[in-house]
């Protein structure tokens, strides 16, 4: 990974937003659900998911498409606005692979920051709490 992957970038701005519950619906879970839509399974374009986050401005998408001459390629993007990262040419199966991929490796990456935040904020309590013994 180098240091202009926009993954970290985004993961960082989500984890700081980590820290305001105003930005949660109150129930502990992000203020807008994560959403995947499948393709019927006899092609991948129209295929698309989301990445998880408390906010769709900084949100990944992942979609599919498809070109005149038949390949697929996956638009990416972070948040409503931004120009997509394009990977492709690739087949149908492939395009769909891929954004399973991506998905499921932001995810994993989010869930790895949001436990390590939550320890960290445990262990700051234990440390603040030990001192009032």
């Amino acid at each position: 990974m180098n240091q202009s992957d926009p993954t970290d970038h985004v993961l960082a701005a989500i984890a700081s937003l980590l820290y305001h519950p105003e930005s949660r619906n109150g129930s502990g879970k992000p203020a807008v659900e994560d959403v995947a839509v499948g393709p019927e399974r006899s092609g991948a374009e129209g295929y698309c998911k989301f990445g998880p986050g408390p906010m769709a401005a900084i949100r990944f998408k992942w979609s599919v498409r498809r070109e005149n001459s038949g390949e697929y390629y996956v638009d990416e993007t972070i948040g409503e606005h931004s120009a997509p990262l394009v990977t492709g040419p690739m087949s149908g199966d492939e395009a769909i692979r891929f954004v399973d991929d991506r998905e499921s490796d932001v995810r994993r990456r989010f869930e790895m920051l949001r436990k390590e935040m939550s320890g960290g904020e445990i262990a700051q309590r234990v440390g603040d709490q030990s001192g009032d013994i």
